[in-house]
């Protein structure tokens, strides 16, 4: 790899990484701030409130379907490629994969730097639908989803591409403050952060 491609990688790589930890940073200290959590915890007490044995099946499927849904879209590109003989199906593929992995690795870091509590551990009224034993802060699902929306929106910028994938996204991010395990914050800052990695993993496209 010569230094013109190292630039190319490392500076919005670098970019990433200062956005991720400046906006850890920034929610501790939100966290810290008693009207951030009482919004938190009112926002999951309301949806507590409405749950459906319809609506929690429903959310709890779509839940656990998402780390399935991060590993299919980008193997059923590539395997669509090897078919087609379609290199730059495969190097989306590749693309969407590496914005998937990367998210995950930095939700990892952030989570160990914040080490925000999940909400059914400092509220005891809210009555979670899972017992997730990492940390809350961001939503992994959530960040995971969003990557892979994002990522597969911009290397197919079609409606009909981004309409749907963006559909799944927010369902995902929503089924997790419905299912009780994350606060609004947590998912807010999990969308940007999905969405920021899959832009900054942007020079793997074709």
């Amino acid at each position: 790899m010569n230094l013109f491609t190292c630039s190319i990688v490392t500076v919005p790589m670098r970019k990433m990484i200062f956005g991720l930890l400046l906006s850890a940073i920034s929610v501790t200290g939100f966290a810290r701030q008693g009207g951030i959590q009482r919004f938190d915890d009112r926002m999951l007490e309301q949806l507590q409130e409405t749950r459906t044995p319809a609506q929690s099946a429903f959310f709890k499927t779509i839940s656990d379907a998402n780390n399935y849904v991060n590993v299919g879209i980008p193997a059923g590109l590539f395997v669509t490629g090897l078919i087609r003989g379609d290199k730059d199906m495969q190097q989306n593929a590749l693309y969407v994969a590496s914005s998937a992995v990367t998210t995950e690795l930095f939700n990892m870091l952030v989570k160990k730097l914040v080490k925000r509590p999940r909400p059914f551990v400092t509220n005891l009224r809210l009555q979670p639908m899972a017992h997730p034993s990492s940390y809350s802060f961001p939503s992994g699902h959530t960040s995971s989803a969003f990557s892979t929306a994002t990522s597969l929106s911009h290397a197919y910028p079609k409606w009909y591409v981004i309409a749907p994938s963006m559909l799944w996204a927010a369902s995902v991010g929503y089924s997790r403050m419905y299912l009780g395990v994350h606060y609004p914050t947590d998912v807010g800052v999990g969308m940007l952060q999905g969405a920021g990695t899959a832009f900054a993993m942007g020079w793997i496209r074709p």
